[in-house]
């Protein structure tokens, strides 16, 4: 029976992801995944935040990077290259099968759902990992360059025209997966947990499905969220060159003011002196950098712990 919901983009959430994993009993997890990264490239359905979470629970993720698979090779990028075709997005070649697999699979009918759960379970992964939604929702960039859709800005450009704001093409035709709306409108889960990913490009996604809010409202299980920031860096990718790009201070403040009254619980790195605003959340301050599996296993039973306090 499932505990716990977990809301996450890619590699930093990944990292939480993996503790609480190997933290919970098998079968108590679920990992709902931000799909506005998704995109069609070279002819194939790309889908990279599912991908690196899939990869990272599975054992078999690139650690280096955080994304791709371990011990990856790379001839057909290098051919294709040779080619002039696009290589700015690299696909290493075992990584490819999935690409052809989860494109193989859409152009039969099935749902980006059915497909995950598939893969998940062919790789031996015991929490379940769910698309955001079935339907396409795509990030899209609003940047000093123009609107760009979120891989030529965030891998093709690498991030560097100034942010304006975002935007969720196709997110008010789309619904949440059904497993999704399934375990938000069913038991009372023990907690939603969105992990540290970037709140603007990973997670405000997710929440911006129709009804969404207001169904983690109704399921009436506390929401914890732990800050991507501290001392005013981001633990990992563009978090804060955005936040300054938007006017907001890089301060683990602006991540409580961001979520509001969304959130139950604010896990906050030790270390962070910032003064937080009176939002209600009650704040849990402990490690938050994932260095190592340690890290990750020991910030996973500090708010699982949290959570605990909270049933009571």
């Amino acid at each position: 029976m499932i505990e716990i919901l977990a809301l996450s983009g890619g590699i930093g959430g990944a990292k939480l992801a993996l503790g609480l994993d190997r933290t919970l009993p098998p079968g108590a997890l679920a990992v709902v995944c931000n799909t506005g990264d998704d995109f069609q490239h070279l002819g194939f359905a790309i889908s990279p935040d599912i991908d690196t979470v899939i990869y990272t629970l599975a054992g078999i993720a690139n650690k280096e990077t955080g994304w791709g698979r371990a011990n990856e090779t790379w001839t057909f990028m290098a051919a294709l290259a040779d080619l002039g075709g696009e290589s700015w997005f690299q696909l290493g070649d075992a990584d490819l099968a999935l690409h052809v697999e989860r494109t193989r699979r859409l152009a039969l009918g099935e749902t980006l759902s059915a497909i995950t759960d598939v893969i998940r379970r062919r790789l031996e992964i015991g929490s379940e990992v769910i698309p955001m939604s079935d339907q396409p929702v795509r990030t899209r960039v609003q940047t000093s360059e123009g609107i760009l859709p979120f891989q030529h800005y965030f891998v093709k450009r690498r991030c560097r025209p100034a942010v304006r704001g975002f935007e969720f093409d196709g997110v008010d035709m789309a619904q949440p997966a059904p497993r999704f709306a399934e375990l938000l409108t069913g038991d009372r889960l023990k907690a939603v947990i969105i992990c540290p990913s970037n709140p603007f490009i990973s997670i405000d996604p997710i929440l911006a499905l129709p009804g969404l809010r207001q169904a983690l409202r109704n399921n009436g299980a506390p929401v914890v969220a732990i800050s991507p920031v501290i001392n005013g860096k981001a633990v990992k990718g563009p978090t804060a060159k955005m936040m300054v790009e938007l006017g907001l201070p890089v301060t683990t403040a602006s991540i409580a003011r961001h979520y509001g009254e969304l959130i139950d619980v604010l896990v906050v790195d030790h270390s962070d002196d910032t003064e937080l605003p009176a939002t209600g959340a009650q704040i849990l301050r402990t490690a938050t950098l994932m260095h190592s599996d340690a890290d990750k296993l020991a910030l996973a039973a500090e708010i699982l712990a949290c959570v605990e306090t909270l049933q009571n």
